[in-house]
């Protein structure tokens, strides 16, 4: 168990996924192309829009999104047979994980014994609860019997676990030291996994948009209305994620029957297989990609040259065509939001509204915490260094995992809340949510951060004693809280797009609206694609929009939905159920 198959994948079997794949962009690629120039419509109409003052004057950090880097020794299960054995793992600042055998193996450069990028993972510290998890996915079905054989992960009970689960990709198994440890490392693989998943919301650029709207159009003409955690990831991270939830009805048909041996040996086989399919399946979704990338370069360039001089004549235009639009669809669209849509919108609001308050009430609490430390210090007379110290340290608190795990764990608290909207709206992107609301919390700390320190050099000067530079930093204090709290009534900003109450609640409205006016219109008119009019005319919701313009190096994926139930050609005959046995 743990084992990896030398070749999990025949050529045929590689050759087969990279077709699929090259259908999946043939189709979605018209999507992205027809998005981008209503992306770049979008973004020269922001522009031309009036703008009025700002009501939150917090300074915007320079520092870009990261994690702090993390490192230590760890125990990792794996190997030839697979065993439990020491290792030495690092945790970059982008969100990846390696592992070597010792310290100074790191230390002298040397090559990691493996790296994953931590896109789409769970993190899990109950063995309890990871062998449960083992164990539902390849169920023993009624009348079967197997003889079970010795289980590694059971001879040796692990006191400190760290289970990173993926429901595409090989498992990680690791045991800390202490509990201390653990938790330490816990904070910061969330913080790297967060990292990774909202690559795509934290970029600014035109064509992030257009992707991601792409994305949800295509998924929308293969029937998924509503929305779900899919866009987690970078671009080709997505699109694997996309072509894996379609393949892999078919591939759980083939595969589980095959497999044979004890349960939870059969459940690491079959995630070993779900790897490499993963694997073929980003590398193609990558290389497609990267040879799409001189096209959409140069049509965005032409897209820029031939929109901006007529965009006011093309602007009236497409508000002609929205006018004659609502004219046809008002009457069915009205009473589809009456009786659907309106009786549930207030639970949405005070879901999304208490979820928030939460998160920034403790931004708040812990930058008041942070301003007071230093004004102590400095009424306390410590001395330079120290002093120097505790700056320091304030202005790292928005990459401090256990500092801003205050404000995380009011985001994590919400989930089960926000999970009560699945019934309701068939909304299934609470972890999208989540980070957001996380993404939100370190920006909303960073720029305060940087407010406060901007401020306090400004007004402090060698002339004034330690009691003088206190009142001083007291009055900064008071300005820094006053614009935050002015905040919580404005923009709620992640990146510099715009993240609202509404706009979110757009978001998780918008794709059951989708359906339901579809359903509702092609009643009443008799249209046969209204849903893609529809499209074409609504504005883009939630605007935390982007990608990550290269394709991973590594393999990535996003968290597990449900299957589209979309008819996909079957995997040609997959290897010998042996093949898969560790």
């Amino acid at each position: 168990m743990g084992g990896r198959p030398s070749s999990p994948l025949d050529k045929r079997q590689q050759q087969h996924l990279r077709g699929q794949v090259d259908t999946l962009l043939r189709n979605f690629l018209p999507c992205y192309r027809g998005q981008l120039g209503a992306s770049v419509l979008r973004q020269i109409s922001r522009e031309l829009e009036p703008r009025e003052p700002a009501g939150c004057q917090l300074m915007r950090s320079k520092k870009l999104p990261r994690v702090r880097e993390y490192r230590g020794p760890l125990t990792r299960f794996g190997g030839h047979p697979p065993r439990w054995q020491p290792i030495f793992c690092v945790l970059r600042g982008d969100g990846r994980l390696e592992w070597f055998s010792h310290r100074e193996e790191y230390e002298n450069g040397g090559h990691p014994l493996g790296s994953m990028a931590l896109t789409g993972y769970t993190v899990l510290t109950s063995q309890r609860e990871y062998l449960h998890l083992l164990d539902t996915l390849c169920p023993v079905s009624s009348g079967e019997h197997t003889q079970e054989e010795s289980d590694p992960l059971l001879e040796m009970p692990v006191n400190f676990p760290l289970f990173l689960q993926h429901p595409f990709r090989r498992h990680l198994c690791f045991s800390a030291a202490t509990g201390e440890a653990q938790r330490a490392w816990r904070l910061a693989l969330q913080g790297g996994i967060r990292l990774r998943g909202t690559v795509l919301q934290r970029s600014q650029a035109p064509a992030a948009r257009a992707f991601l709207d792409a994305v949800r159009l295509y998924r929308r003409h293969q029937g998924h209305f509503g929305d779900d955690d899919v866009t987690l990831g970078s671009d080709a991270e997505v699109l694997t994620g996309v072509l894996m939830r379609e393949l892999l009805p078919a591939l759980r048909a083939q595969t589980l029957p095959g497999l044979r041996g004890p349960g939870r040996n059969r459940a690491w086989a079959w995630t070993e297989l779900l790897d490499a399919v993963h694997a073929a399946v980003l590398a193609r979704a990558s290389a497609g990609l990267r040879a799409f990338q001189p096209e959409k370069d140069e049509l965005l360039a032409v897209l820029e040259k031939t929109l901006r001089p007529d965009v006011d004549q093309i602007l009236r235009q497409q508000e002609r065509l929205a006018g004659r639009l609502r004219v046809e669809v008002q009457r069915p669209l009205e009473s589809c939001l009456r009786g659907k849509v309106d009786t549930q919108l207030s639970l949405v609001t005070q879901k999304l509204l208490s979820t928030m308050e939460a998160v920034l009430s403790a931004v708040q609490t812990l930058l008041a915490q942070g301003m007071d430390r230093l004004s102590r210090h400095l009424r306390g007379n410590s001395s330079g260094t120290q002093l120097r110290k505790e700056v320091y340290s304030f202005g790292e608190m928005p990459w401090d995992p256990e500092l801003m795990q205050t404000c995380y764990h009011e985001a994590e608290r919400s989930q089960g809340h926000l999970g009560q909207l699945v019934v309701p709206f068939g909304f299934f992107g609470t972890q999208s949510l989540v980070f957001g609301a996380q993404d939100l919390a370190q920006q909303l700390m960073a720029d305060a951060v940087t407010t406060f320190l901007q401020l306090a050099d400004q007004g402090l000067t060698t002339a004034l004693d330690c009691t003088q530079a206190a009142q001083q930093l007291e009055k900064v204090r008071g300005r820094v809280l006053k614009e935050l709290l002015e905040f919580e009534g404005d923009v709620l900003a992640v990146g510099s797009p715009a993240l609202t109450i509404e706009g979110i609640s757009k978001d998780i409205v918008q794709g059951v609206l989708l359906q339901r006016i579809d359903r509702e219109l092609k009643k009443a008119l008799g249209a046969s694609d209204v849903s893609c009019t529809l499209d074409g005319c609504s504005e883009a919701p939630w605007d935390q929009t982007g990608v990550d313009e290269e394709a991973e190096a590594q393999r990535g994926t996003c968290p597990e939905q449900p299957g589209s139930g979309t008819e996909v050609q079957s995997l040609c005959p997959l290897p010998a159920p042996r093949t898969f046995r560790s």
